[in-house]
């Protein structure tokens, strides 16, 4: 009777360890694996043809996602602003899978519409303009920027009209608020005001008919890609009127230092970035998003060099 009672002891124990070792190896994995976030697919949609604009702003997303366990898919557009093949770049990343997308609309109100038809499961973040649905939005303050950027003007300006750019005909609400506010801005304190609509192309090359047209003498633009080619539109037809615009992209600054622009409206590209894929995984991670308007500057070409603008303008390298 005894050795069978040591017989149980011995085979309790012997199960005992089996258990213990089965559990050493199955247990280090289901627990790395709930302690590890899952990799999250987050879907980048720029309004543009390229993301030459978008330099830091993409080295803000990449290092978020690094940090933060996200792969990202950049994807642009054939055409710039084409509303209608960003709607169809969205229902597809949706339908794809994508755990979360940042969008930088074309047409807020088209892809309002695309998320209200087709109620998708995935969070949405906007940039640069707000987006009925979206969970978020990242962008400065877009009526008070442009009403500082009028301010900037207002400070160099003599007499003369000016001309407003608008390459987004209406479709971008951030821009739109960015030029109704310098609109409005610039009628308070008397000055003359020509709006014009436009493609980046006729900026390029009609710059000094539609000057000549509205008899303007200063100029405004409202996003990174308007203010290029407009600036371009001076250096091919030379010409000498003060050029106010908005971004911090290399070719901007480089046109700021040189004098082709007289002032810019900026703010870090690398934090809007960072932002736009940190709210994106909270939301696809159903964490709470919150966000605040970006800070932003008035920066003129002397500015440049100035050690807290260098590290708004260059964060990596600073």
């Amino acid at each position: 009777m005894k050795r069978r009672k040591n017989g149980l002891i011995q085979l309790a124990v012997l199960v005992a360890l089996g258990a213990a070792v089965i559990l050493s190896t199955v247990l280090p994995p289901v627990i790395q694996q709930h302690s590890e976030p899952q990799i999250l697919s987050v879907s980048i949609l720029i309004r543009d043809t390229d993301s030459s604009l978008w330099t830091n702003t993409r080295s803000g997303m990449e290092q978020a996602a690094d940090e933060l366990g996200a792969e990202l898919r950049f994807l642009t557009l054939s055409a710039p602003n084409d509303a209608a093949e960003q709607e169809e770049l969205l229902l597809r990343e949706i339908e794809g899978g994508a755990d979360a997308i940042v969008a930088v609309p074309a047409d807020a109100d088209v892809l309002a519409a695309a998320l209200t038809k087709y109620a998708p499961a995935c969070p949405i973040v906007s940039m640069e303009s707000p987006l009925e649905g979206a969970s978020v939005t990242i962008a400065p303050d877009s009526a008070q920027l442009g009403r500082v950027l009028a301010a900037a003007l207002l400070q160099d300006w003599t007499a003369g009209p000016v001309l407003l750019v608008d390459t987004s005909g209406g479709a971008n609400a951030g821009i739109t608020a960015r030029l109704e506010a310098a609109h409005e801005a610039l009628l308070d304190a008397g000055v003359p005001v020509s709006t014009h609509t436009c493609t980046g192309d006729e900026l390029a090359g009609g710059l000094r008919a539609m000057l000549a047209q509205t008899g303007s003498q200063w100029v405004m633009a409202f996003d990174p890609s308007a203010t290029l080619r407009t600036a371009e539109g001076k250096k091919l037809a030379q010409l000498s009127v003060p050029l106010y615009g908005v971004g911090s992209t290399v070719g901007i600054l480089t046109d700021l230092e040189q004098g082709t622009i007289a002032a810019v409206a900026t703010w870090s590209d690398y934090a809007a970035g960072y932002l736009a894929v940190e709210q994106a995984v909270k939301a696809a991670r159903g964490e709470g998003c919150t966000s605040t308007p970006l800070p932003f500057s008035i920066l003129r070409g002397e500015d440049i060099y100035e050690p807290n603008n260098q590290k708004l303008l260059f964060p990596v390298a600073s």
